[in-house]
């Protein structure tokens, strides 16, 4: 049977904390493949990258016609991610070594899941460093904003090919100390969703090319996590979010010991 319920369950799961919280979409999905699905973790990472290109463009819709995307960082961010993740698709294509197909992605799995956790939880005290950077050096800053971004962008377009963690919670966290006055927190969320989507599909693409892509278990991962994603929208207008940052965060942490201890 085409349709496995499981599956779909973990994706409306996951949709639903991604509604709620904006963060956790690759960080929980990946682990939950490879932990609970036993899904080898090149394949995990790869057919994640494709199921996040696509549920983020019906978020990016809503954000563009809302005007809460600025476009301008996210070319500057896609300038240094797009290239970098297409050399690091290169670079594990031509290694064909089983470090980089299986332990290395593991570790590097952990090592993400313990950063992404941390940037949830210190979200607010970047943006306040960010703030106050930009606000005492206000002329330095704006020099070297737009390369930061670029060097940023090339930073989660490698982790991001190599995991499928970060354009979310580590891109956030980024953006909100880049640009703490210029974004506010829909456009944060707006323009960061917006940059995921090609450095998502162009990285996918690329493990699709590898053989690192299971079309069945996409088609249920998007089956559960579309209305997911939806019912946790709704939601969010009534949900203790910090309280559930916190919990996210806990679970990424230990779920990141899990892995570095496989």
């Amino acid at each position: 049977m085409f349709i496995d319920g499981i599956t779909a369950l973990a994706g409306l799961f996951v949709g639903v904390v991604v509604g709620v919280t904006g963060v956790g979409g690759g960080a929980l999905m990946t682990p939950i493949l490879v932990l609970l699905f036993g899904v080898s973790p090149q394949t995990a990472v790869g057919t994640d990258l494709l199921y996040a290109s696509i549920t983020k463009i019906f978020g990016t819709a809503v954000h563009h016609n809302h005007g809460t995307v600025d476009w301008q960082v996210v070319r500057r961010l896609a300038w240094g991610s797009l290239p970098a993740a297409a050399l690091t698709l290169a670079w594990m294509s031509l290694s064909g070594t089983h470090r980089v197909k299986d332990g290395f992605i593991i570790d590097a799995v952990g090592v993400m899941l313990i950063l992404t956790a941390f940037g949830i939880l210190f979200k607010n005290q970047m943006q306040g460093l960010g703030r106050h950077i930009r606000v005492s050096n206000s002329d330095a800053f704006k020099h070297v904003q737009p390369v930061l971004t670029v060097v940023a962008g090339a930073v989660l377009g490698v982790l991001v090919t190599l995991t499928s963690i970060g354009a979310g919670a580590l891109g956030t966290v980024m953006l909100v100390y880049l640009y703490p006055l210029r974004l506010n927190s829909s456009k944060l969320v707006g323009t960061d969703l917006a940059h995921a989507i090609p450095l998502a599909l162009v990285a996918g693409l690329g493990h699709l090319t590898m053989g690192n892509v299971d079309y069945r278990l996409l088609v249920n991962l998007l089956i559960g996590s579309v209305p997911g994603v939806l019912l946790g929208a709704l939601v969010s207008t009534r949900a203790p979010l910090h309280l559930i940052r916190i919990a996210i965060s806990l679970v990424l942490l230990a779920v990141a010991v899990k892995m570095l201890m496989s």
